[in-house]
Order: structure tokens, then C-alpha cells, then sequence
């Protein structure tokens, strides 16, 4: 065998870095090479292309990515493409272990190889490399650059051309372009669905002791989990629960159970804290029991307070009624404005000190004084998904039952009447290829307008709105035609150990797809609202 150096870097959990080598062989014609185990083969890569060695991290998958793709990782604040080995070569795939490694490697930008275990490094001379052309291999050749012999001449070591792999891989999707990308449609009547928005008005649902409230979608800053640890603010008022540090800012946390003297509940995971804007750069947090949906209501569904209940000043807080359902559910919409006191809240800010303006632990810094964007945040099997807010048109639950439609695409669930609109349902783990699952009150629909075409997408969870600066959205990797179109940006959170995979939504169904469900549901499905039945 050539003469080996011993590995003893892979040991390691912590990553070694080897910047700074360069591919060329030393003067003696001799260069070095870092040998892994893949199956039963032995594979080596020049050790001037590998930056560092690592543990398996943890995965975000990609949907409609190549199959050999595991996911994205973070690797110190660097979107990481994982790739799996024993996927490319077609060998049976296996749990990874304590001994599987991630050799990342330099390819323009970082990309990891997963292999079963590491070997060692070896340095080989130029008489040991054999050409690929003058062997027989388990392994596509068009992979291979060479091969290096051993010293009994019958062992063999396998020489990986990574940039080629990467190229044949993940970049032949991508340099086909984006066929089939959604572009303009024709005869789309988009400025009746821009007026039929204009009279309209979104509203964010809560519940508290079974009682529905909302606030003003526009008032809504984002929605958070309620924090275990409250610092208390003495001789406020009983409603007050304390401040948080929330972004590096103080937020006042009020109760609206006590606000609205309901009875005590403890807390539970579905409690939400939604934080609503007082104007200027004032917003408190408001303690929910449980947020429901994202309403999309017709201004003429929404009444003022009667006259009557307008004289009881603990009312004050409603401002007006909406009407759903054909007048069985109503919704009380509450003013942040009118409830809150922003000088008071204030007081309770300033009486808590600077001292306190410190980032709770495992809290990032996210808005941090730069450009930011506020997502809506849901989930599909493990992963986090973001959708711009601005493009969400309401949030419902999914009924017990949807008509489905003979001959339609499989990607389309069937379809439901939404306050007298038909409007098609599509479930978003099929279209991404993932594993179904049984229906459970945890999913909801998003409903959104796609080049006039308005659309439901089913999703596991819908769990939080949150603003992400810009400096923590990066350009997703391009893995593939279909990945690039779709999911162009990820939000990298190092600091709360999330990666957001952000959705371009006009690319949610292509010039096809949109095609066949005008011809399943009718024209009239354009975003405009119907009047309730």
C-alpha cells in the first residue's frame, strides 16, 4: 500500500480544519490523500480539497431535492449541503452511526460527503494512480479520476472526482433552467381580486376560556411561545404578568383571561403570546390560550357595537362584531389601541431598568436594527417552512371531509366551500413528495392567491409569525430546477438551532398545475369572495 499518515483528526468530535493545502504534488511527485470507507470500498479524495471532518450534524431535508441530497445543515452559521454517499453509488442505505462521518469538502462553497468510516491519509506516488480507463469498478468511472494501487497490486483505492459528482448530481436540474415555471397568465382577473381585497379585512383568531377574539391582522407584529420565565413588575395592575426580553427589547405581558376577569386556567404548550403594535415602536404581548385561525372576512360581515353594550365601559376593549357562518359564529374583534395605555406600558418598561435588556437564553438577536420580513411559520413532518405574511390570505382548519374530484391531479385533495367559494385544496406533503399522514387537529389549510388562481395548501402545523432579519436569510443551495424555483432563501437561526426553508409562493404550482385547477373549480376562483350563504 502507499505509505499511510494516521487520521487522527477523524477521531476527534470536534472539527479540524486543513486550509490552506493546495492540490499540487510535492517536489518528490508524491501527493496526499484522505481515505474513507463506503460499504465495502475504499474511496479517496485529495486532502487539499477537504476543509474539516465532522460528526453527523443535524438535518433539515429539502423537498423535491435530488435523493441522494440528506438535507442542509449549519455549520457556524453556513448553509452545509449534506450529501449521501451510498445514495449516488446505489449501494443499500444504512443508519447512521458513531463511526459515520461528514468530510466537507471545497467546491467553490462547502458541500459534506456522508461515509460509513474513516481510514486514514495516505501519501501515494505518481507510479501508484492508475487511470480509471485501464479498471474495472463497482462505481460509475465518470466519478473516478484514478486509482491508487497498493503494494500488493490487488488492492485498490478509489480517487472521487467531487466536483463532477456534485455537477452530475445537483447542478443538471439546474442548468436546465426553470421550465414550467409559473409566469403570466393570460386573461387572469387580477385587478378584480386586488378590489375584492381592498373590501375585505384579515383578522388573527385566539381562543381564551372557550370565548373567540381577534386582533386586526396589521396589528399583529408576531406570535411567539409563552416564555417559562416572567420577571414581575411590582405594584402593577393585576392583569399585568410582567416583561419578557423579547429581540433584545423589553415587552410588557399582560393576561387577557384576567384582563376580561375569565376564570384562571393553567398553562399548557398551545399557549401563544401575540404581540400587537401600539403605534411608534410600543407592542405588548398578549397571553392567548390558543391561536386558531387567520380569518379572511368581507367588511360587510363585520358590525360595530351595539349601541347598548357600548354604555358598559368593560366593552370598551371590542370594537366590533364579526359575523361567520351565516351569523352562528361571532368573533370579537378587540383594539390593542383602546385596551392598552402605551405611556402606562411604558412605566413598566422603564421601571424594570436597563439592566434587564439582555437576550434570554437561547433567544437570537433577530431583529437587531436591520432590514427585516415577517413569515408565517409552519410545519411539514420535521422541517420549518416560511411564507412571506403579506401572501397568506387566511388560516382555517381542514374539515372532516372534502369533495373530491374525479380525474384531478393527485396533488389536489378535493375541494371545500369556503363561505359560498369553491376552493381547491392541495396537500402539500404530497406535492413535495413526502410521506402522508393521518389528519389531526394540529393541521391547517393556508389559503393563498397564485397568479389570480386562489388556493388551500395543507400543512401539519401552523406555529408561529415571526420577523427574521435580513442578515439571518441566506440564498438556499441550488440543488435542483424545481428547488431553485421554489425555495430560493433560508433563514439560518444559530441561535435558536433553526433553519426556515422560505417559500416563494407564486411558484407553489407551475403554469400547469394552475391550468387544470381553473378547469376542476370554475373561473370564479380568483381570490374574490362570495357572499355567505
Amino acid at each position: 500500500m502507499p505509505r499511510a499518515t494516521a487520521v487522527r483528526k477523524t477521531e476527534r468530535s470536534a472539527p479540524v480544519s486543513i486550509d490552506g493545502e493546495d492540490n499540487r504534488a510535492d517536489p518528490d511527485g508524491t501527493r496526499q490523500f484522505v481515505i474513507f470507507h463506503v460499504k465495502n470500498e475504499m474511496f479517496a479524495v485529495p486532502l487539499a480539497e477537504v476543509k474539516e471532518i465532522i460528526r453527523m450534524p443535524a438535518i433539515v431535508r429539502i423537498p423535491l431535492s435530488p435523493p441522494a441530497l440528506e438535507g442542509i445543515a449549519n455549520l457556524r452559521g453556513t448553509m452545509l449541503p449534506v450529501v449521501n454517499l451510498r445514495t449516488i453509488f446505489g449501494f443499500e442505505t444504512v443508519d447512521h452511526n458513531d463511526t459515520t462521518r461528514v468530510v466537507v469538502l471545497d467546491q467553490g462553497r462547502p458541500v459534506g460527503l456522508v461515509v460509513d468510516r474513516m481510514a486514514n491519509v495516505v501519501t501515494a506516488e505518481a507510479n501508484s494512480i492508475e487511470a480509471t480507463g485501464t479498471i474495472q469498478s463497482t462505481v460509475d468511472t465518470d466519478l473516478l479520476t484514478g486509482m491508487i494501487k497498493g503494494q500488493d497490486g490487488a488492492s485498490m483505492v478509489m480517487i472521487l472526482d467531487a466536483g463532477a459528482l456534485i455537477r452530475r448530481e445537483f447542478q443538471s436540474g439546474v442548468e436546465r433552467g426553470t421550465g414550467g415555471a409559473v409566469g403570466e397568465i393570460a386573461g387572469d382577473p387580477v385587478a378584480e381580486a386586488v378590489q375584492a381585497a381592498a373590501e375585505e379585512i384579515q383578522l388573527v383568531s385566539f381562543e381564551v376560556a372557550g370565548q373567540e377574539y381577534a386582533f386586526p391582522i396589521g396589528d399583529v407584529q408576531e406570535i411567539v411561545q409563552l416564555p417559562e420565565e416572567i420577571t414581575a413588575v411590582p405594584n402593577s395592575a393585576p392583569h399585568v404578568l410582567g416583561v419578557i426580553t423579547l429581540r433584545q427589547r423589553l415587552l410588557p405581558l399582560v393576561s387577557l383571561r384576567r384582563m376580561f376577569a375569565l376564570p384562571p386556567a393553567a398553562v399548557t404548550d398551545a399557549n401563544k403570546v401575540v404581540v400587537v403594535s401600539l403605534g411608534g415602536d410600543q407592542a405588548v404581548g398578549v397571553v392567548m390560550d390558543s391561536i386558531k385561525e387567520v380569518l379572511r372576512v368581507s367588511r360587510a360581515h363585520i358590525d360595530a357595537m351595539p349601541g347598548l353594550l357600548t354604555r358598559n365601559r368593560a366593552l370598551d376593549d371590542i370594537s366590533a362584531i364579526c359575523r361567520l357562518d351565516g351569523g352562528k359564529r361571532l368573533v370579537s374583534v378587540l383594539s390593542a389601541r383602546d385596551m392598552f395605555r402605551a405611556g402606562e406600558l411604558s412605566q413598566l418598561v422603564a421601571a424594570e431598568g436597563e439592566t434587564s435588556m439582555t437576550t434570554q437564553q437561547g433567544e437570537p438577536a433577530v431583529l437587531g436594527g436591520d432590514d427585516e420580513e415577517q413569515f408565517v411559520v409552519f410545519r411539514l413532518m420535521n422541517e420549518e417552512y416560511g411564507v412571506p405574511i403579506a401572501s397568506v390570505q387566511e388560516i382555517v382548519r381542514v374539515p372532516e371531509e372534502l369533495t373530491h374530484i374525479p380525474k384531478s391531479p393527485p396533488f389536489i385533495e378535493g375541494v371545500i366551500n369556503l363561505r359560498g367559494s369553491v376552493l381547491p385544496v392541495v396537500d402539500q406533503r404530497r406535492r413535495f413528495g413526502l410521506e402522508p399522514s393521518q389528519r389531526s387537529d394540529r393541521q391547517r389549510i393556508m389559503v393563498f392567491t397564485i397568479h389570480g388562481v386562489r388556493s388551500g395548501f395543507i400543512v401539519d402545523q401552523v406555529s408561529e409569525v415571526m420577523r427574521i432579519g435580513a442578515r439571518f436569510i441566506g440564498t438556499a443551495p441550488q440543488l435542483s430546477a424545481e428547488q431553485q424555483r421554489l425555495i430560493r432563501r433560508v433563514a439560518n437561526l444559530e441561535g435558536q438551532k433553526r433553519m426556515i426553508l422560505l417559500l416563494d409562493i407564486d411558484q407553489l404550482l407551475n403554469v400547469g398545475e394552475l391550468g387544470v385547477i381553473r378547469e376542476n373549480t370554475g373561473r370564479e376562483n380568483t381570490g374574490r369572495e362570495q357572499p355567505a350563504a
